[in-house]
């Protein structure tokens, strides 16, 4: 395997090399499909580094076949199995289950880094299954499951190599084979983490912890996380340890969206030549638009992207007045935005499950409908491998002013909501959607204040990160306008994957 298959820019074959040097002394040689125990106790970090365009992706998941053609165990964090002294392994994260999915239609089987630092604990009985299902044990003979359930999970396995897919499709829910979740307590070998700029102090201590050998691949032009110092985990690493990537990818035969993001690298653009440039796009290519005012309808999958609160939830009441949601209720198929779990200490495990469900922190969700208990909601999690959940949950509509959120409904602990019709364009990194709608005003009233950020005018980081949200058209809101919607909220769009599990939580 001494050349790729794919062929690489200059420098994205010089980072192939560096990766491969450093996979190397882990004891995993690309060249030969050669593995063996590591040759270091010591962790080695690199980091693969460029704004939109450049072919990080491209070459994570380059990387990722090799890997796989080379033996590596592709560890998924629904199930590991036993224990052998010779394997080799290889996670491949992202931090949140949207920014997963991006990856995941890639070709790349990503999952969330929660998923890898807590572990399923499994029914012992439904585990001799998992391993039958892996090649690790006999067909094993079960009260409760028939031949043709078994025969079942097995023509799922075959399908998608999932475990908790498989046990579902033979009928089983989540609850019924994971019994909890713990702490990851054996370290793994390699660690690919998408989207790294996203990544704070603590998860990359975390994720050193569990992983030797640790590859980031971050864009240096996005958005610190809020509660970092003011840069980016990937910026404390030595040069040599940084493989920087230039843009030289072009996808289908130029994009509009990434020459406007790549024009902002210009340090004589101010916002008024800048949107003219997005002026001229909308002229001449159908997937730039000057819009006059919000779509209603789009909001409901594919929030605007604003910088100030106060005009993200000026939006959201404008939605849904717009979709004449009730004062004291919530309609099916609006969506929330995950503000974190609100548990005592006490119920540790709850908050484990609900995390591992995907309800972490930033989830993007879609409200299906009341649980069968008071406060539980039915949810689809967006991105999610599982998206269909039900979780006790707390519900807040932000008002303007200093005024305390509406709370139309809530448990007395759970998951809490904020609405999601709107977020800051601090909130999106890390997801895509196929349309997005940015908020101009809000970009131009950050070129007011002429805030600079590690070296950088803000404007034209929130003006970046916004548009590079787009994976196929950018709408620049140039009005504070809302269109009326063309139809009603539904949920009929919200298909379930055929490896979702029914994962419908303690309202049973």
């Amino acid at each position: 395997m001494n050349v790729p298959a794919l062929t690489f820019s200059p420098d994205q074959a010089e980072a192939w090399d560096c990766v491969a040097v450093m996979l190397r002394q882990s004891g995993v040689d690309l060249d030969d499909s050669l593995l063996q125990p590591p040759q270091t106790d010591t962790t080695a970090v690199m980091a693969v580094i460029g704004k939109a365009g450049s072919g990080k992706t491209m070459l994570l998941a380059a990387l990722y076949r090799a890997l796989k053609e080379a033996g590596v165990d592709i560890v998924s964090g629904d199930w590991e199995g036993k224990k052998r002294r010779e394997r080799r392994t290889l996670a491949i994260l992202a931090p949140t289950n949207k920014a997963a999915s991006v990856l995941r239609g890639h070709g790349v089987p990503a999952t969330t880094i929660h998923r890898i630092l807590y572990t399923p604990v499994y029914d012992p009985q439904y585990e001799k299954v998992a391993e039958w299902l892996a090649g690790q044990g006999e067909r094993p003979v079960l009260e409760g499951l028939t031949d043709i359930q078994l025969d079942r999970a097995w023509t799922s396995y075959l399908t998608y190599s999932s475990v908790p897919a498989a046990l579902a499709s033979a009928g089983l829910r989540g609850s019924d084979f994971i019994t909890g979740w713990k702490r990851r307590e054996e370290p793994l070998d390699i660690g690919f983490v998408d989207e790294s700029s996203m990544l704070d102090e603590r998860q990359f201590e975390d994720l050193k912890e569990i992983f030797p050998t640790l590859l980031l691949f971050g864009d240096p032009a996005q958005l610190p996380p809020v509660q970092s110092s003011g840069g980016m985990v990937f910026d404390t690493l030595p040069d040599a340890r940084k493989l920087v990537l230039h843009r030289v990818h072009r996808q289908d035969a130029d994009n509009p969206i990434l020459d406007l993001a790549h024009a902002l690298a210009d340090p004589e653009l101010d916002f008024e030549t800048f949107e003219r440039m997005v002026e001229d796009a909308s002229r001449t290519d159908p997937r730039v638009v000057m819009a006059q005012r919000v779509e209603a309808d789009l909001m409901a999958r594919s929030p605007v992207l604003v910088w100030r609160n106060a005009t993200r939830i000026r939006l959201i009441h404008a939605f849904r007045g717009a979709f004449n949601a009730p004062a004291d209720a919530l309609l099916p198929g609006e969506p929330l935005i995950c503000d974190g779990i609100e548990l005592p200490l006490k119920h540790r495990k709850k908050r484990l499950d609900l995390e591992a469900r995907g309800l972490i922190k930033g989830a993007q969700v879609i409200y299906l409908g009341r649980g069968k208990r008071d406060g539980f909601s039915r949810l689809h999690v967006i991105g999610a491998e599982d998206p269909q959940v039900s979780a006790a949950s707390i519900v807040k509509i932000e008002q303007e002013g200093d005024a305390e959120p509406f709370v139309p409904f809530a448990a007395k602990m759970g998951a809490t909501f904020l609405h999601g019709a709107a977020v800051t364009i601090h909130k999106a990194q890390g997801s895509q959607w196929d349309t997005v709608q940015v908020f101009a005003p809000d970009i131009y009233a950050a070129s007011r204040m002429g805030r600079i950020e590690a070296g950088q005018p803000l404007w034209k980081r929130l003006a970046y990160v916004a548009i590079t949200r787009a994976e196929r058209e950018l709408r620049w809101v140039v009005r504070p306008m809302l269109a009326k919607p063309k139809a009603e909220l539904g949920v009929d769009d919200l298909t379930v994957p055929a490896t979702a599990l029914q994962l419908t939580g303690e309202d049973e």
